[in-house]
């Protein structure tokens, strides 16, 4: 669909269409972004200029989540952690989407409805570099309800399966010393031993070949997380804050893995959000042509 449509700021935008959902695009000459137009704040697609999407598509998961009828959907979208059943709220309608006229390049501001469950309203600004296949999406959580919340921003990034995502570790030290500078932790749906888990010297790596659940999560150190598909790699970098509090006994990046998806998920630090407090979580993705030769090696030297 190229027709265009009128958006709260009033500005015409590219429409399109995602499972029978309205969206906006931004696209530069490298690559486009294209989120919801209706409903979320979700992004649900991304890929080089006249390529495919990298993200999962999943329209048609949902599931009851005491709320109502959660629309998994796909793409990216924003939790809370801990998780509860609180995290999927249904996010179907509400949304208001305007230009950010002051951006070097094409951007979206997505403002969500509140929260009934929880209060919460959920926004994303997301930014496309002018010149290059570079993304930075701001999440901003803000407490509109009457209850302080002890809450860490979780967005999570669903892609397609048939790659492998590849996190940095800090090279070991030959020098004696007597704290510990790394944590792995896992599910209790998961196992060290699931042959889609490799820890080398300088990565871990996961296989996202369709299986049953897998979770795994780390302190990373660098910010930085890859996932290499087709010969085309995904970087997502985010404040790895390493002197703040995380839920998850810790951890700032998680992965998880099913039949259908993997999902890549930074977490910000564990705040106190008081009512109307805000509070900001950014992210950066970009999308780079590797070729098909690339490994997980050679992947990791460039996070």
């Amino acid at each position: 669909m190229t027709d265009q449509v009128k958006h709260a700021d009033g500005l015409p935008g590219v429409s399109g269409d995602y499972h029978g959902r309205p969206t906006r695009r931004l696209e530069n000459a490298r690559c486009w972004v294209d989120v919801l137009a209706v409903g979320g704040p979700r992004i649900v697609g991304f890929g080089m200029r006249g390529g495919a999407n990298v993200l999962a598509e999943t329209p048609d998961a949902t599931w009851d989540s005491g709320h109502g009828l959660y629309e998994l959907l796909g793409g990216h979208r924003l939790w809370v952690a801990p998780e509860t059943a609180d995290c999927s709220v249904p996010d179907s309608t509400g949304l208001t989407l305007r230009s950010i006229s002051d951006a070097d390049g094409p951007a979206v501001r997505l403002v969500g409805a509140i929260e009934v469950p929880t209060g919460l309203r959920k926004t994303f600004e997301v930014r496309l570099d002018a010149e290059s296949a570079v993304v930075s999406v701001r999440h901003i959580l803000t407490n509109e309800g009457s209850r302080t919340l002890d809450i860490s921003p979780w967005p999570i990034t669903q892609l397609r399966t048939g790659g492998v995502a590849v996190v940095p570790l800090p090279t070991a030290s030959s020098e004696h010393r007597l704290n510990p500078n790394q944590l792995v932790v896992l599910w209790p749906y998961a196992a060290w031993t699931d042959d889609r888990l490799h820890l080398g010297e300088r990565a871990a790596t996961l296989t996202a070949n369709p299986a049953p659940p897998f979770k795994i999560g780390f302190r990373s150190t660098t910010g930085s997380v890859g996932y290499l598909r087709d010969g085309v790699l995904f970087v997502l970098r985010f404040d790895a804050a390493l002197g703040s509090a995380r839920p998850d006994l810790g951890c700032n990046l998680e992965i998880y893995s099913d039949e259908r998806t993997l999902e890549l998920e930074s977490l910000g630090p564990l705040v106190r959000l008081g009512p109307g407090d805000s509070t900001t979580h950014d992210e950066l993705w970009e999308l780079r042509n590797v070729g098909p030769g690339a490994d997980a090696a050679g992947v990791a030297e460039l996070l």
